[in-house]
């Protein structure tokens, strides 16, 4: 990868310029005569690049859930095809555990959700855990290529503020251009113009109500969103801890503190199926340097008195941004396995 791919995937995954041309004024601050929008294209087309565009905070432009179930083996490969399926999915795993399948519903709102809940079982005949988000302390998800050039956000438990929705799900300007962004940026010289025609507001409007999300917290980053299975992070592992309820917080705002921790949220428990209620995810390019991060974090956080369990990632059956507005959605991706 040269320099400038570097830059491109690792300076602008957060303060994506919001101007009538972002991609000259990228070009302009890297001092570089490169046609940029047609570099980002490429590395989108090399699928390093999943797009460009808002990464939405959970439950302020509609709700989610994360969701497992325990699929028997000769069965799993169909019924992880039936749940992909669902535009509402749109990330679906394996994982090493009993409860193998693991994936994640966003819809509008909570009686939308729970039907898609209702459908995935009828269809799949598979009991659905439901574990919905309890208290972030970290969900960001950028992967730093040059970590100077890319400092770590702030980081802490989530103002009640930013617990529920945050927009009006009825309003039709807001749900048009959140229809609009959610799959990413057109890649076009102009592309809040482009959004902004297709929303029907113009460019200023669009620009300013992206600005203002980004000020009250309901766009958690603005900017490149990676893929980071294919830039080398091809081991990943979801660790779950189970604490006493009045400890979470404490644990999980020093759990998410370590650089290496890329998720980290408190969700609830599901007794007897499942007692963990801290949950943090660990990102690696080889196996045993997640297990050695695992290992560290236990000791740093002091949590080795706490059950816990790691549960790696097998195979990835879909994978792509959230849909909290109903669009066109593509195709799955396919199916990719880990070493």
């Amino acid at each position: 990868m040269n320099t400038l791919s570097r830059r491109l995937l690792n300076d602008y995954q957060r303060e994506f310029p919001l101007v009538s041309k972002p991609f000259d004024q990228i070009a302009a601050r890297l001092d570089t005569r490169e046609d940029i929008l047609k570099h980002y294209a490429r590395l989108y087309h090399l699928g390093l690049v999943s797009r460009i565009g808002p990464v939405f905070r959970p439950n302020t432009v509609g709700v989610s859930t994360l969701a497992a179930a325990q699929v028997a083996e000769e069965d799993l490969d169909a019924v992880a095809k039936q749940i992909s399926s669902f535009a509402e999915v749109n990330h679906n795993y394996e994982r090493e555990h009993e409860l193998n399948l693991w994936f994640v519903v966003t819809a509008p709102d909570w009686p939308h959700l729970e039907a898609v809940i209702r459908r995935i079982e009828e269809a799949t005949g598979v009991r659905v855990l439901v574990l919905p988000l309890v208290r972030e302390f970290h969900i960001d998800l950028g992967f730093p290529l040059e970590r100077a050039r890319a400092p770590r956000p702030s980081i802490g438990a989530v103002p009640d503020r930013l617990r529920a929705p945050c927009v009006e799900p009825k309003d039709p300007v807001a749900s048009s251009l959140i229809r609009a962004l959610q799959c990413g940026l057109p890649l076009v010289e102009q592309p809040y113009a482009a959004v902004g025609k297709q929303v029907g507001i113009g460019e200023p409007r669009t620009i300013e109500m992206i600005r203002q999300w980004i000020d009250s917290g309901v766009i958690k980053r603005f900017g490149v969103v990676v893929r980071h299975h294919e830039l080398g992070y091809r081991a990943n592992a979801m660790v779950v801890f189970d604490l006493p309820d009045a400890e979470v917080e404490r644990y999980g705002t020093r759990l998410a503190r370590l650089p290496w921790v890329t998720l980290c949220y408190q969700r609830p428990r599901r007794l007897p199926e499942w007692p963990y209620n801290l949950f943090c995810m660990i990102h690696g390019k080889e196996r045993s340097c997640v297990e050695a991060l695992i290992a560290r974090a236990i000791d740093d956080v002091g949590l080795r008195a706490f059950p816990h369990d790691v549960l790696f990632s097998v195979r990835r059956f879909k994978q792509r941004g959230a849909r909290y507005r109903a669009s066109e959605d593509p195709p799955p991706a396919q199916v990719r396995a880990y070493g």
